[in-house]
C-alpha cells in the first residue's frame, strides 16, 4: 500500500510538486514565525527582569504609601543576608529610589536618584544594552553620579562636571554633591531623561542610612521565559523567610505584561492554524483530482474484493505521504534559518519604535521544541483533514459504475 501510495502521487508530478511546497512553504514559515515571536516574548522578558529583577521584596502596602521613610525596609544588611540565603543561587540586590531635585547651574530637573549595587553579571548585561561613556558606578564610591544622556543634555552636564542632589524630607544629609563620571546612551527614551545612577552606599548616605526602597533577586543566566522555573519558588521562599514584608514575582509585578506575553502564543498559533488551512485546500485539491483521474482503477480494485475502506486508507496515505515529505522538507529548511536568526537580527526601520517600548532593537530567535513537533503534527493533521472527502467519495463508489466512468 506504501509502494503504490508514493507510485500514484507522482502520477501528476507537478501538482503533487505544488501541494508538497505549499506544505513546506507552510511548515518553514511557521517555524520562522514562532521563533520571531518568541524572540520578541524573551526579549520583553529580558528587558524587564534585567532592570528589576525576577522577584522583588517591598514593604506591605507600598504602592499606596506617599511617605518617603514608610516606604523603606529597615536594617538592610540583615534583610539581604536573609533573603540571599532563601534565594540561593540568584543574586539579591538592595535598591534605594531617592526622590529630589538634580541641579546644575541655573538648570534643575525632578526625578528619583537610582543607588543600587551592581553585581558583574547585572554591569555587564546592563552596559551591553545602554552603550556608556566615560566610567561606571563604582561600588561604595559615594561622589560619583552616571547621568542618561538625555538628562546631560537637559542640564548641560558634561563628564567631569558637579551636579547636586537635592531630597528634602528624607533621612541623610538632604543633600549631595556628585561629579559626573559616566554618560550612559539609555535604551529607553522614556527613562533617558530620567537616569541618574550612584552607588547604593552613596544614596543610603543622602537619604536613608542602612535603609533600602526594595530587594532584587536576579537571576542573570535565565534569559527566556520557558527557562524561568524559579520565579515563583523564590518567591514563595521569600515570604517565609521574611514575614512581614511583602514579596512578588514579576508576573505579579507587571500583570499587563504578562497579559500581552500570554496573548501571543495564542494568536501565533491561530495565524499557523490559517496557514495550513490554505496549505490544506491545495492538497484537497491535488487528492481530489487524483482521485477523480482513478475512478476506473478504484472500480477494479474493488471489484477484486478491495474494500471501500481500504480504498479509503489508500487515499489517506497518499495525502499523510505528501504532507509528511513537505513537513520534513519545511523543517529542514526552517531550522537552519532559525539557528542563523538566534545569532541575533534586527528589522530595518524599526529600531527606534522598539527601543521606544523599552525593547532590545536586537532580537534573537527561539523556539521551542513543542512548537516544532506542533508545526510537524499540524502538516500530518492536514494530510488527514485534506483526505477525508476524496477518500469518502471514493469509498462509496459502486465497482461496475466506477469502471465505466470517464474522467
Amino acid at each position: 500500500m506504501l509502494a503504490l501510495a508514493w507510485r500514484n502521487l507522482w502520477r501528476q508530478r507537478r501538482r503533487s510538486l505544488t501541494s508538497l511546497g505549499a506544505v513546506a512553504f507552510v511548515v518553514c514559515l511557521s517555524l520562522l514565525y514562532y521563533s520571531i515571536g518568541g524572540a520578541a516574548v524573551n526579549s520583553m522578558y529580558r528587558n524587564l527582569t534585567h532592570s528589576t529583577g525576577q522577584v522583588q521584596v517591598h514593604v506591605e502596602g507600598y504602592r499606596d504609601l506617599r511617605d518617603f521613610s514608610a516606604a523603606l525596609i529597615r536594617d538592610a544588611a540583615r534583610a539581604e543576608s536573609t533573603a540571599q540565603s532563601a534565594a540561593g543561587e540568584g543574586l539579591v540586590i538592595g535598591v534605594l529610589d531617592v526622590p529630589g531635585l538634580l541641579i546644575h547651574g541655573d538648570r534643575s530637573r525632578a526625578l528619583a536618584l537610582s543607588g543600587r549595587q551592581w553585581p558583574d553579571a547585572l554591569r555587564a548585561s546592563y552596559l551591553r544594552q545602554n552603550p556608556l561613556e566615560g566610567t561606571f558606578v563604582r561600588p561604595g564610591d559615594t561622589g560619583s553620579v552616571v547621568l542618561g544622556r538625555s538628562l546631560a543634555t537637559a542640564l548641560d552636564v558634561h563628564i567631569g562636571d558637579e551636579v547636586v542632589m537635592y531630597a528634602p524630607g528624607t533621612e541623610g544629609f538632604g543633600a549631595g554633591s556628585f561629579t559626573v563620571t559616566g554618560l550612559v546612551d539609555v535604551l529607553d527614551p522614556n527613562l533617558a531623561s530620567r537616569t541618574a545612577l550612584v552607588s547604593l552606599a552613596a544614596a543610603q548616605e543622602l537619604a536613608a542610612p542602612d535603609a533600602v526602597s526594595r530587594l532584587e533577586v536576579h537571576f542573570p543566566d535565565v534569559n527566556r521565559v520557558q527557562e524561568d522555573v524559579v520565579s515563583a519558588d523564590t518567591a514563595e521562599r521569600l515570604r517565609r523567610a521574611l514575614p512581614g514584608l511583602s514579596v512578588e514575582s514579576w508576573r505579579e509585578l507587571s500583570p499587563m505584561l504578562v497579559r500581552v506575553l500570554d496573548s501571543i502564543r495564542p494568536v501565533m498559533a491561530l495565524v499557523t492554524v490559517i496557514f495550513f488551512i490554505l496549505a490544506g485546500l491545495l492538497v484537497v485539491n491535488s487528492i481530489y483530482l487524483g482521485m477523480i483521474e482513478r475512478i476506473r482503477e478504484f472500480g477494479v480494485l474493488m471489484s477484486l474484493g478491495a474494500s471501500g475502506r481500504r480504498v479509503m486508507g489508500l487515499i489517506t496515505l497518499e495525502s499523510m505521504l505528501l504532507c509528511s515529505a513537505g513537513a520534513v522538507l519545511g523543517a529542514a529548511a526552517g531550522l537552519p534559518l532559525v539557528g542563523l536568526l538566534a545569532r541575533g537580527f534586527t528589522i530595518p526601520g524599526l529600531e527606534q519604535y522598539y527601543a521606544s517600548f523599552g525593547m532590545d532593537p536586537v532580537f534573537y530567535a527561539s523556539i521551542h521544541p513543542s512548537e516544532v513537533a506542533f508545526a510537524i503534527l499540524f502538516a500530518l493533521g492536514t494530510g488527514v483533514l485534506a483526505a477525508l472527502w476524496p477518500a469518502s467519495l471514493a469509498s462509496r463508489l459502486e465497482p461496475v459504475e466506477a469502471m465505466r466512468f470517464t474522467a
